[in-house]
């Protein structure tokens, strides 16, 4: 009789330790995406996305841990390099790029894209006492840095004389430049700029309205339609309640997310 118990005993737990490895195996198998959202970067671009004491930091890092908050995920960055993120991605190493990855059409032929999340483009830099330009018809006849071979060159011989058009190898240095007077303006990227304006490091300002726009968003497998969809759900979200905002002032000191 003791030894029928005994074995009855053993039987049930046998069950039971089957049917909790079975959930837990299929937890793990059906749940993963849903714990976990694994989103890439190359670490290299600050102050989006860069290593400080070895660990993930940037705007772009804690818009990502945003989004997780919002879609009941726990957050982790992970790094690519640049060049082979969407390989990554194509080969399952993560479940998204949040990298500031420009939408271009090219892109789009191998994954898809939520929405938005920030908006960048060709911007016109002058000192922070200057008065003078205050738009690209301003431009007419002043001394402008650009980087050398970059599309901002053109964008400044169509305006004022080749011979005031100065190149330089760093877009930093060229707006070091502004304050010093050697130069009336410049024009580079809103994002190379702006992080100096918040930081208050080269005494400069934004003139005008962006001159171009380069739209950045999150990109995902073709294939997880609902994983893009719970991203975009949660990008809204963020962006209506102020997470969002307060992310992009802590960074750039504006919001960054355009029209």
């Amino acid at each position: 009789m003791k030894t029928k118990w005994k074995l009855g005993l053993f039987v049930s737990l046998l069950v039971v330790s089957i049917m909790l490895t079975a959930c837990g195996n299929s937890e793990k198998s059906n749940g993963k995406d849903q714990k976990e959202f694994h989103y890439a970067m190359s670490g290299l671009y600050k102050p989006f996305n860069y290593k400080e004491n070895g660990k993930l930091a940037g705007f772009d890092v804690e818009i990502g841990e945003a989004l997780a908050k919002k879609m009941g995920m726990k957050p982790v960055p992970v790094t690519n390099p640049w060049e082979t993120l969407i390989q990554g991605l194509k080969a399952k190493k993560y479940d998204a790029i949040l990298a500031s990855m420009t939408v271009t059409d090219e892109r789009k032929k191998s994954v898809n894209f939520t929405h938005t999340y920030y908006r960048s483009g060709a911007q016109i830099f002058v000192a922070e006492s200057s008065q003078d330009i205050q738009s690209l018809a301003d431009l007419k006849g002043k001394k402008i840095g650009v980087v050398k071979a970059s599309t901002y060159k053109e964008i400044a011989v169509q305006q004022t004389d080749h011979d005031n058009v100065v190149e330089y190898d760093s877009d930093i240095t060229a707006l070091m430049d502004l304050p010093t007077g050697r130069l009336d303006a410049v024009i580079t990227d809103q994002m190379v700029g702006l992080p100096i304006i918040k930081a208050g490091t080269i005494k400069i300002k934004d003139v005008g309205e962006p001159l171009s726009h380069d739209d950045q968003a999150i990109a995902v497998r073709k294939e997880d339609k609902e994983l893009l969809e719970k991203i975009n759900k949660a990008l809204d979200e963020i962006i209506k309640d102020g997470t969002y905002e307060k992310i992009s002032n802590k960074w750039f000191g504006r919001s960054i997310l355009g029209e």
